[in-house]
């Protein structure tokens, strides 16, 4: 399974600008999603001396690292937000704190436990299953 970002926002996303809108779209996603900054950073596979970022990040004051890494963590994590999007269009609450529920399919772990814990891996891992979950 492939990012969710395409060629074209890949080509897109080589210019600055393009990230700091990036960056800014996924904190205010970390945001609706109640995370704490360190599972941000996690998330985003920064370092912890990193954090001073994250303000910078919302504020679209600073762009996104252009690694292959940071852009695919992105796009898994906007995919997951789409996929529950559609999935629970009418309801809200249940779309932003979906990845706080245990799962069945994650072994009974929460999606973001599984993201936290294994990383780009586990944020795939989620994705997919979000994507499962559509195609039923």
């Amino acid at each position: 399974m492939q990012p969710v970002l395409k060629y074209s926002d890949e080509a897109q996303l080589a210019d600055e600008d393009g990230r700091r809108v990036l960056a800014r779209v996924v904190t205010a996603l970390f945001d609706r999603w109640k995370l704490d900054t360190e599972v941000q950073m996690q998330l985003l596979g920064m370092s912890p001396k990193s954090r001073k970022l994250l303000p910078r990040y919302r504020n679209g004051e600073q762009a996104l690292p252009g690694s292959r890494d940071n852009l695919d963590r992105a796009g898994y994590l906007l995919g997951i937000h789409k996929g529950l999007r559609l999935l629970f269009p009418e309801d809200e609450e249940l779309r932003f704190s979906w990845v706080h529920r245990r799962n069945l399919a994650l072994e009974g772990a929460t999606p973001l436990e599984v993201m936290v814990r294994d990383g780009l891996i586990g944020i795939a891992r989620v994705a997919r299953l979000v994507d499962f979950q559509r195609g039923r």
